[in-house]
């Protein structure tokens, strides 16, 4: 597909997908987001890592907060993300507890997140990581991702590979009504290593039976 034609299919996918999301109540947000986090921390990814970054739940995303909990509760290494707004670049920084979420300033598209002058421990300067939770607004089966278009992502798991001998495992966290039957792509685009949502898995071996896409 042409690159002007990805461009496209992507920007109809994005207005497709955050009015699937529009649709859904808090409560169904909530519920499907306590589902699977019950299923990602029963995960053996997620077990063995050490070195965990995971994203601040916006209020079409995962609701991330148990996951941070059982990070800590485990005695893992949590990391968030502290994007750069004017640019593509964002780093993973060092949270010292769930309680100290609330007392971060917030973004302009408020989520929380350390300020620029707050110095903190950077992932990729001090070990690098182990598993990074993925946000997105679409996945599909064969472990592609749609972003919201600013690259953030894609360009860090780029850095890590720079940085880190071992890649890490890529787990994006969905509901149901982000799965795709094909989610279009180009270069840049890196694939996840494992989608989770409420009634399933999927990575990039395939679908994993008793996993239904949503279809487009």
């Amino acid at each position: 597909m042409a690159a002007a034609a990805v461009s496209s299919a992507k920007r109809s996918l994005r207005g497709e997908l955050k009015q699937r999301l529009r649709a859904m109540s808090a409560e169904e947000r909530l519920r499907q987001s306590r589902v699977l986090t019950q299923k990602v921390i029963a995960h053996s990814e997620y077990q063995k890592s050490k070195r965990i970054s995971i994203f601040l739940s916006m209020q079409d995303e995962i609701e991330t907060e148990e996951i941070i909990k059982d990070i800590f509760q485990r005695g893992k290494v949590c990391f968030i993300p502290r994007y750069q707004f004017q640019s593509n670049h964002m780093d993973m920084v060092r949270l010292e507890s769930p309680e100290e979420i609330s007392l971060l300033p917030k973004t302009s598209w408020n989520i929380p997140q350390p300020g620029e002058g707050d110095v903190r421990e950077e992932a990729l300067s001090t070990g690098g990581l182990d598993l990074i939770f993925m946000p997105g607004l679409g996945f599909d089966k064969h472990g592609n991702r749609l972003g919201r278009g600013k690259g953030y992502y894609d360009t860090y798991l780029k850095r890590c590979l720079q940085h880190q001998e071992v890649k890490p495992y890529t787990l994006a966290l969905a509901f149901k009504e982000q799965i795709c039957l094909q989610v279009p792509v180009n270069e840049n685009d890196m694939k996840m290593q494992c989608q989770a949502w409420e009634h399933g898995l999927a990575g990039q071996c395939g679908l994993v039976p008793g996993a239904t896409p949503q279809p487009q």
